[in-house]
């Protein structure tokens, strides 16, 4: 663990759908504290003890609002469809806390996933203007939740794009990339370069779609 993650404990809302669940488990295996937050406590409870016992790790399970209350960092794993209204629902306790927006404003018809438009520009500059009071960075976008719950699989082979606009949290979340195997965090560009990040997502659906696999990126000569 980098000595920039010593003694922080993540909470992850959303953590008993598929792409919270496997970040939590990736977590928990690396040696960070996590909490799993969802709107059912006893939910929540399931799933962490669930992950507790599969990675040996310090894993709780919590409602959403104490999850993200006793956290340092705060990652958003949820539907973008409830995307505004669980952050203004938990904009008090967000307050002086990193938050971490891996949200993707997708939408999918018979020709595929394609992405939304979202009146703040994207997903995660949305976030900022609920959470005055936070620090939102964007990044996990494109990190396959099948691979990240599959315990069979013991490296990532994918770089996460960090955006941000405060280079100690952007640092921070990196960090958290690089704790697990395989999986490198690469500085993507200020908070308002969200939006083509999350877009490409319905690109890498495309891409899994057609050759059956479950894509990430790689950033070439960095």
């Amino acid at each position: 663990m980098a000595p920039t993650l010593a003694g922080v404990t993540v909470a992850v809302l959303g953590g008993t759908g598929p792409q919270g669940r496997g970040l939590v488990r990736r977590w928990a295996a690396a040696g960070l504290s996590v909490v799993v937050g969802s709107r059912s406590a006893e939910r929540a409870g399931e799933t962490a003890a669930e992950l507790a016992k599969a990675t040996g790790g310090d894993v709780r399970g919590l409602a959403n609002r104490d999850a993200a209350d006793g956290a340092d960092v705060v990652v958003v794993a949820v539907p973008y469809d409830g995307h505004a209204e669980l952050l203004r629902s938990l904009a008090d306790v967000l307050t002086g806390k990193v938050v971490v927006d891996c949200v993707n404003p997708l939408g999918f018809d018979q020709q595929g996933a394609y992405a939304l438009d979202v009146a703040d520009g994207s997903a995660a500059q949305e976030a900022a203007a609920i959470l005055p009071g936070s620090t939102v960075v964007a990044g996990f976008h494109h990190v396959s939740a099948t691979l990240l719950d599959d315990p069979e699989v013991s490296s990532l082979d994918t770089d996460v794009l960090v955006l941000g606009d405060d280079r100690d949290a952007t640092d921070l979340v990196a960090s958290l990339a690089d704790a697990v195997p395989g999986m490198r965090g690469v500085y993507g560009g200020r908070l308002r370069n969200a939006r083509q990040v999350e877009a490409l997502t319905a690109n890498l659906i495309s891409v899994n779609r057609r050759y059956k696999a479950h894509a990430g990126i790689r950033v070439t000569d960095v």
